[in-house]
């Protein structure tokens, strides 16, 4: 059998009416002492005597109705004040999955049970955001994994439905279908990276930031040749502290964002360098003319902004500054875009330095 165990209304009102019976019953014991000593010195003693009693018997009538009233005002004080909880409770149990529009949105005085439900009200903010981000990036990556599978799955069934398919039919099948897993795994890898980036950070370690940059550069050296676009470099000595496979990844993915996101004879420019701050990498491009309104836009997994002027056609699945950002939370730092004038992009990140990084800035 379950125990039964008073609820805190019921507290509160006990509390309440425990206090006034204490504070009333030694304002009542203090007047009957005075009182009798008075009537010692006034009256005869068994006027006296008789006197008191009659006294102290209307002082218990009164202390009794006075208890009665401090139990029912204790008990409608504690529900009065008890009922913004009822409130955030009812809140709490009709939010779900579904239904996270839910408010407690409490108004009356900036106290202790105000402080609750606006705390509360924000936790909804954050989760119904997450939630939403969450739906979006599920959406997106099934979007984006369904397009090449129905590549693959139509150019073989186009293919095996041709009785008299040659092997030159059979040559274009298979380039259609390697070149549509290319892009499946691709996308897998980037959301792999995306999700390590996302988890703590397990191993901690130096990492030059600018030694991750002349690598990046030298990876996309061909292609960038092939689109006329040069790859500048100011990269001295940038001890970070940090995962070195995820910091790679990220200069990575800034520099190659870079090149393929740029204008036929452009420029990208990568300086390193030690600030107050921490260790910053700075990666400016040129291109086309972007709005600073939707700048913000690309940290999201599966943004892309519109290039109609893009050197290549393959635009990438849009997760190549949201690992970046991704990684750069991970380590503590932080990640800053902007236009640059004339056109192109300025990507900017700065992560914590080495102890010796930082005495030496």
């Amino acid at each position: 059998m379950k125990r039964w165990r008073p609820g805190v209304r019921v507290r509160l009102a006990a509390a309440y009416a425990l206090l006034f019976c204490l504070s009333t019953g030694l304002v009542l014991a203090g007047s009957s002492w005075l009182l009798g000593r008075h009537l010692d010195r006034t009256l005869p003693d068994a006027l006296a005597a008789e006197a008191l009693a009659d006294v102290r018997a209307q002082y218990v009538l009164g202390f009794a109705g006075a208890l009665l009233l401090a139990v029912a005002g204790g008990w409608l004080l504690a529900g009065r004040a008890l009922a913004p909880l009822g409130r955030i409770a009812g809140t709490a149990r009709r939010v779900t999955g579904e239904r996270l529009d839910e408010r407690v949105a409490l108004g009356g005085p900036a106290d202790e049970l105000r402080e609750v439900a606006d705390a509360l009200d924000r936790m909804l903010d954050d989760l119904a955001e997450s939630f939403d981000a969450e739906r979006r990036f599920t959406a997106n990556a099934s979007h984006e994994l369904r397009g090449p599978l129905t590549v693959i799955r139509s150019e073989a069934e186009v293919t095996l439905a041709d009785p008299d398919a040659g092997a030159e039919e059979l040559r274009a099948m298979g380039e259609a279908v390697v070149q549509a897993s290319r892009r499946i795994e691709a996308l897998l890898e980037g959301l792999m990276a995306l999700a390590r980036s996302r988890r703590e950070l397990l191993r901690r370690q130096e990492v030059d930031l600018a030694a991750s940059a002349r690598a990046a550069a030298s990876a996309v050296a061909e292609r960038a040749r092939a689109l006329d676009i040069r790859v500048r470099l100011d990269t001295p000595p940038a001890p970070a502290v940090g995962d070195a496979r995820l910091v790679d990844r990220m200069v990575s993915n800034l520099v190659e964002n870079a090149v393929l996101h740029n204008e036929r004879g452009g420029t990208v420019d990568v300086r390193a360098r030690l600030t107050d701050d921490g260790v910053c990498l700075r990666v400016e491009n040129t291109g086309p003319v972007l709005p600073a309104a939707e700048v913000e836009r690309l940290t999201l997994p599966f943004e892309r902004l519109d290039n109609p002027a893009r050197l290549l056609d393959e635009a990438g699945a849009g997760l190549g500054l949201s690992i970046v950002r991704s990684v750069c939370e991970a380590h503590g730092g932080r990640l800053a875009l902007a236009p640059r004038a004339g056109g192109g992009l300025v990507a900017e990140v700065v992560l914590p330095a080495t102890d010796a990084a930082r005495r030496a800035a």
